[in-house]
């Protein structure tokens, strides 16, 4: 996937009841960032710095969806214990993860494993990617995806 590509169609359950689908978002900025695993200690910095950061996302009227594998009842809990205010998307069939190319081949004191690789994609009003961030470092991060937002206009 590059820059300017349609972005893939996800309708995803979160852990506050509702769905967030791509065709519900139409016509707002939306981040994208998908992790590996709920309360680890970098998605939780990582959980922690966009939310954060979420009333200048919404004032550059962006959405902020993490997504990841863990179940809505996990998520449930990570927003509960860290007081996050961004949607968690559970995505059990990996099938968005996927989509997204964020399912990969990851290398653990020598063993090789499939994980998410933490990624994150910056979708335009018209549903098309803005910008690619992959293997992403946590520090600055969020900040780094805000400023991206903010400059789309």
């Amino acid at each position: 996937m590059d820059i300017g590509d349609t972005a893939p169609a996800f309708d995803l359950a979160t852990d506050t009841g509702t769905n967030a689908s791509l065709a519900k978002l139409a016509g707002k900025k939306v981040v994208l960032y998908f992790y590996p695993k709920d309360d680890t200690p970098g998605c939780t910095t990582e959980a922690i710095a966009f939310t954060g950061l979420k009333d200048e996302f919404s004032a550059a009227d962006t959405v902020v969806v993490g997504v990841s594998k863990d179940s809505i009842t996990a998520h449930a809990k990570f927003r509960k214990k860290h007081d996050l205010g961004v949607e968690l998307a559970a995505d059990p069939d990996g099938s968005v993860v996927a989509a997204y190319g964020a399912w990969v081949e990851k290398s653990m004191y020598g063993k090789k494993y499939m994980g998410i690789d933490r990624a994150t994609f910056l979708i335009d009003r018209d549903g098309k990617l803005a910008a690619v961030w992959r293997k992403v470092k946590v520090p600055g991060h969020a900040a780094a995806v805000l400023k991206a937002a903010q400059d789309l206009g």
